[in-house]
């Protein structure tokens, strides 16, 4: 496990529930994608078995989120939405090298990140919700969140020697906090 390098502000909470049927439209965009994602580094990399069995089951685990989710949209009334480009996402994937083991790595590693700030923010929401089950979901959300960003963390280790990983893993966190300072507020999880 690691600490982010900054905080999200309170203000992202603030902008989140002020509009929240937005962000349900957003969450739940982000765990298709982040389904397909692992599924990508199943694709991508058949042969590294732990890989594969540990990717296959973040994209169950996300792609069940996704349902989650998609019922309480249906439920409010509202319906599913286009993808919209995360500034977020788009932005941390510009650090990730492209030789074929450093790709594999910062992208584990990345992902790590990403699932690291998805849980700070779900725990975030989770406190600061007045709705009592939806907050337990964010809450749930959180606990799962936390386990999907030690596994990329620990399959990540399998790719690279501990100097250099936590060498880039630094150099990635620095850049994330610099992409999150610049952000936006917006009703979205990144």
């Amino acid at each position: 496990m690691f600490d982010l390098r900054v905080s999200t502000s309170p203000r992202w909470v603030e902008t989140v529930l002020s509009d929240m049927n937005s962000f349900l439209i957003d969450h739940a965009s982000c765990e298709r994608k982040a389904s397909a994602t692992a599924i990508s580094f199943v694709v991508r990399y058949p042969n590294r078995k732990e890989l594969v069995e540990t990717m296959i089951e973040v994209a169950q685990d996300e792609l069940e989120h996704f349902k989650l989710v998609t019922e309480k949209i249906h439920k409010r009334g509202l319906q599913l939405g286009s993808d919209q480009k995360d500034p977020y996402i788009n932005g941390i994937l510009k650090h990730s090298r492209t030789s074929s083991m450093g790709r594999l790595v910062d992208r584990l590693l990345i992902f790590g990140i990403v699932e690291g700030r998805g849980c700070e923010r779900f725990k975030m929401l989770a406190e600061a919700l007045p709705d009592p089950e939806l907050a337990e979901f964010y809450h749930n959300l959180f606990k799962s969140e936390a386990r999907h960003h030690a596994a990329f963390i620990r399959i990540a280790k399998k790719f690279a020697p501990e100097k250099e990983l936590r060498e880039r893993l630094d150099e990635l966190l620095d850049a994330e906090a610099k992409i999150v300072e610049k952000l936006e507020f917006r009703p979205a999880l990144h």
